[in-house]
């Protein structure tokens, strides 16, 4: 396994923050307007290769507490368009270790539970590009030893999932921020939904 990265993938920081708590190990995308093939994809990198681990980088511009469950809400401070960091904080990294394509409001409605977003973002996402499925990801998040701090660079943004960063970071002692066990039940209640659904 590689011990460093520059690969990172782009999400709201409320919902890197809840990752990194451990209250939920599931994403929704469906990419940024700025994607390759104008969808999103489950690489990063031009080979077109997965990413074994990948660093999750904060971003603040789309944010809207009108879209998050109550309880996460009052952690978003809107920002204007186009404003950004000038560094940027990078303390985790993830694995995907699950992915699955849904495009039926009845599984949509079931996962509810799992992530932080209120019905209605969930349901945009999903009607949002309806001939393109809504990617469910299911990340295994790591903390870094320490938090490392990087200056922004204007290729980081635009509305893009991935993003390669200019300074490799360190994946040695990072530590899973839920056990083995609490991240196998929740995989599994995630999967059975998915099934029944």
């Amino acid at each position: 396994m590689e011990s460093t990265t520059t690969k990172a993938l782009k999400e709201w920081a409320v919902a890197i923050n809840a990752l990194e708590e451990g209250k939920t190990i599931m994403l929704m995308r469906k990419g940024g307007i700025r994607e390759e093939s104008n969808r999103f994809q489950v690489t990063c990198g031009a080979e077109g290769r997965r990413c074994h681990r990948i660093l999750l980088y904060p971003t603040y511009e789309h944010q809207q507490p009108n879209l998050l469950k109550p309880e996460y809400a009052p952690q978003v401070t809107p920002v204007p368009s186009g404003w950004h960091p000038e560094t940027v904080k990078i303390s985790s990294v993830a694995k995907i270790t699950d992915i699955f394509k849904i495009s039926e409001q009845k599984t949509l409605t079931s996962l509810l539970p799992h992530h932080i977003w209120n019905e209605e973002f969930a349901t945009t996402r999903l009607k949002w590009k309806p001939k393109q499925p809504l990617y469910i990801l299911l990340l295994r998040t790591y903390k870094l030893p320490s938090t490392s701090t990087i200056p922004y660079q204007p290729e980081y943004g635009g509305c893009r999932s991935w993003i390669d960063l200019n300074q490799p970071i360190s994946l040695t002692e990072i530590k899973p921020v839920i056990d083995d066990n609490n991240y196998t039940q929740q995989i599994a209640q995630i999967h059975q939904i998915i099934r029944e659904n």
